[in-house]
């Protein structure tokens, strides 16, 4: 794992879930429909709600909550039809990008199951 991305401050993350979602189910994790906050990233769903003011309605990345936001993050679009897990349409620059931000969201959020491809 990256340290490169390592939060300031220690985060205390608890043991991952292995919980499998459908595409519809995460969907309700939006920040509206259930006030809890997912985003997945290459499949690995994390719990975001700590950071509702950036993932949640109105924030800046909201366009990801409740969703496999990884062609988005890769291609660092905020457009929603990047929104979603199309990994293969990345470039070999875009994939080291998105790489990068699962350590990220590794390093910071809880780890609530995976997305069912």
């Amino acid at each position: 794992m990256s340290r490169k991305f390592a939060p300031k401050e220690k985060v205390e993350l608890e043991p991952p879930k292995n919980d499998v979602y459908t595409a519809s189910e995460l969907s309700k994790y939006d920040g509206v429909q259930n006030p809890r906050i997912y985003v997945a990233v290459k499949g690995t769903i994390f719990d975001v709600t700590g950071k509702a003011q950036v993932y949640g309605p109105g924030g800046s990345y909201s366009i990801f909550a409740g969703k496999d936001g990884s062609k988005g993050l890769g291609k660092s679009s905020l457009k929603a039809e990047d929104a979603n897990n199309d990994v293969d349409a990345l470039t070999d620059d875009e994939k080291q990008v998105l790489d990068d931000w699962y350590s990220f969201f590794s390093q910071r959020y809880n780890i609530m199951g995976y997305l069912k491809m």
